[in-house]
């Protein structure tokens, strides 16, 4: 998908406050608006500012997307990095504002669950304060062992003069050991302050899990890619296989194929019950470098009468 460049669209510099964003967005509504606008495309048009000002307005998705916006330029490749919200703290306002919009896919993207931990509360005089959310990540051994960490969340905020900054701050957490992915954890009065004497809100932490080299989460199972070299998969073999639990002995019956799942019962993420841990059978072949590593291919090509593309139908070597 393409980047869309949303203060270009409402005609305003990356530095405009947030009332001079207000009063470009309601200028162009005026011209565009399709019951009234004389000019073509005015439809789409509309739909553009609708999108672009429904993200820039509020301090919170505008900074998100600021932070999103400085890798790239209009019309660019796009494609948001894994997690590229995470540690950017919420309120319980909800993006998605008008029942039935239709966003483009780049807003989908990158707004689309963005849609807060719960519905704003009715204020009164004595209100508790709103409730925020943030998504932080986590090493999947946290998950394993559980932990206590120190995050740093970023929370957009307003200055007297309108423009966008970010204020951080530094909390301490307990990972509970056996903790999912998408689990939320609820810091009680974390959230916003409340109103007069009433009691602050709370923060919610949505969980994800740092993209690993190795392993694959899928709930509370973990996936891992085994290399075998070509004669401990045909013969079987007893190999050590490194886990996130430390390594593990495993047998790996004669005859096995690529993409055969080894289940280490509860091996996974604890649990009640606990995940599975899953090997999934990978077949290395050996590099030929050299005029013996050659001569030994075709050896073996001599002693099998295997043509690896006999399944696919009509085809003929």
């Amino acid at each position: 998908m393409k980047f869309k460049d949303y203060y270009t669209t409402l005609g305003v510099p990356r530095t405009a406050t947030q009332d001079e964003i207000k009063k470009a967005y309601r200028k162009l509504a005026r011209k565009y608006h399709p019951d009234v606008s004389k000019e073509p495309e005015a439809e789409a048009h509309f739909k553009e500012m609708g999108e672009a000002y429904n993200v820039l307005k509020e301090p919170e998705t505008r900074a998100a997307y600021d932070q999103v916006g400085n890798q790239w330029q209009n019309g660019q490749e796009f494609q948001p990095p894994p997690n590229w919200d995470a540690n950017f703290e919420f309120s319980g306002n909800d993006t998605r504002t008008g029942e039935g919009a239709d966003y483009s896919d780049f807003f989908e993207a990158l707004f689309g669950r963005k849609t807060g931990h719960g519905k704003a509360q009715q204020q009164t005089r004595h209100s508790k304060g709103q409730d925020h959310h943030a998504k932080v990540e986590i090493d999947l051994k946290d998950a394993y062992h559980g932990a206590q960490r120190s995050i740093s969340l970023r929370m957009p905020v307003m200055d007297s003069k309108g423009h966008v900054t970010t204020q951080e701050r530094t909390l301490d957490i307990h990972i509970p050991k056996g903790v999912r992915e998408g689990q939320h954890l609820r810091l009680s009065g974390q959230g916003g302050p409340g109103l007069s004497q009433g009691a602050a809100g709370d923060l919610y932490l949505e969980i994800v899990f740092r993209p690993h080299l190795h392993y694959r989460v899928d709930g509370r199972d973990v996936y891992f890619d085994l290399p075998l070299a070509p004669w401990e998969a045909a013969l079987g073999s007893s190999i050590t296989s490194p886990t996130p639990e430390g390594s593990v002995h495993l047998t790996i019956p004669p005859g096995s194929t690529p993409g055969r799942k080894l289940r280490l019962k509860g091996k996974g993420i604890p649990g009640n019950p606990p995940g599975d841990l899953y090997a999934v059978l990978v077949i290395s072949l050996p590099p030929a470098n050299n005029e013996r590593d050659k001569e030994a291919y075709q050896e073996m090509a001599k002693a099998f009468d295997f043509n690896p593309r006999a399944h696919l139908q009509g085809y003929s070597s």
